[in-house]
């Protein structure tokens, strides 16, 4: 079954005026905003001319781009298959901006694309393959908003301003996130050129940042895909619409881009959800609206210790040598002093406590 690789191969001959732009085509943008640029894509500050995705594949020190990031195999394969293409190759980028800050636990990097009708499609990068990673995506469930998400709030305003026609918005993983909050919480004269965003297996939101935000005034323009065996996607997700895609990964790993099956020009939907699985979801979002913000922050600050104890820098190490990270974690929560111990032992003891009240109702239901 092909991926977004083999879609750009076999679809890369059409223009966007051929054939408008698409699902499967954001995730191809959202996917290459994972690539580092600074070597080649003018800043947002420096208002310079944009250059296209085939000018940096045709610079003799094109590598760079691929440097630090897992995928790279797929990412070399994908960015040469856009390059190397009609529909994509002749895209201009701009705007790219990479904020790392690890004091203040962010990490925000964003990029413009200039589309043939002049329109734009902003995308934002989300979380790697480390543990960091899924920290960060983890940390969506405090209640005050992250300090990315108020930069792509910025980026978002600031982007819009210096165009004149409409644009598109989108991410995946945390990127996905940052692009809804973006667009709910932008200037209203920004919220009026937007087309449509894309939450590509994205967490969701808190109710209060939802309501604080203007969700309501873009929900109709929200696009969200998540894989069948979605766990980040479903963060927070309060079962409003989005589409359930065919994967070829197993499990967590479900949530790299390139496992996404793709038909013709849109993904493979998936049929048949499984009620446990749905059940689990529910759980898992109200134990999280059940914690205090404290307690939140103690939870998974300390889950994330314990859990690099594993020695595994990424979800693949982890996976390879489950036995050893399993018993590293095991012998680190050992250490915990009694106090964080039994903190950590009753608030996922809560969870189970509503998963299994959730199984007794469903139960109970069916009976009826």
């Amino acid at each position: 079954m092909a991926n977004i690789i083999d879609y750009v191969k076999k679809c890369g001959q059409y223009t966007f005026s051929e054939k408008p732009l698409n699902e499967v085509d954001s995730l191809v943008l959202c996917q290459l905003v994972y690539l580092h640029y600074e070597p080649f894509v003018p800043g947002i500050e420096k208002r310079n001319t944009p250059v296209s995705i085939q000018s940096i594949y045709d610079h003799p020190d094109r590598d760079r781009i691929l440097e630090d990031y897992w995928y790279r195999e797929d990412n070399k394969e994908l960015f040469a298959a856009a390059a190397q293409s009609v529909r994509f190759g002749s895209l201009k980028m701009n705007y790219y901006v990479n904020i790392i800050n690890e004091d203040e636990e962010t990490q925000f990097s964003a990029m413009t694309y200039v589309l043939e009708d002049k329109n734009i499609y902003i995308a934002y990068r989300g979380t790697d393959a480390t543990i960091v990673g899924w920290k960060e995506d983890m940390n969506l469930a405090f209640s005050k908003p992250l300090h990315a998400q108020q930069l792509a709030v910025e980026y978002m305003d600031r982007v819009a301003g210096y165009v004149a026609g409409d644009f598109y918005a989108g991410g995946h993983s945390k990127g996905g996130n940052l692009a809804v909050y973006a667009a709910m919480n932008c200037a209203e004269r920004t919220r009026e050129k937007l087309l449509k965003v894309f939450n590509n297996d994205g967490p969701g939101f808190r109710p209060e940042i939802r309501k604080q935000g203007n969700f309501q005034a873009i929900a109709d323009r929200v696009v969200k895909f998540i894989p069948r065996s979605s766990l980040v996607g479903m963060i927070l997700e309060d079962h409003s619409d989005y589409e359930v895609v065919e994967s070829k990964g197993i499990g967590l790993l479900q949530h790299n881009a390139y496992s996404w099956k793709v038909g013709k020009d849109a993904f493979v939907r998936a049929k048949n959800m499984t009620s446990s699985k749905i059940m689990r979801d529910a759980a898992l979002n109200e134990w999280i609206l059940s914690l205090t913000e404290e307690e939140t922050h103690a939870f998974v600050d300390t889950l994330y210790e314990v859990v690099s104890a594993s020695e595994a820098s990424n979800v693949f190490e982890f996976g390879a040598d489950w036995k050893k990270c399993l018993q590293n974690i095991a012998a680190a929560a050992k250490e915990l002093d009694d106090t964080t111990k039994k903190g950590i032992q009753k608030t996922a003891r809560s969870f189970f406590d509503i998963l299994i009240e959730n199984i007794k109702s469903e139960y109970l239901a069916r009976k009826e």
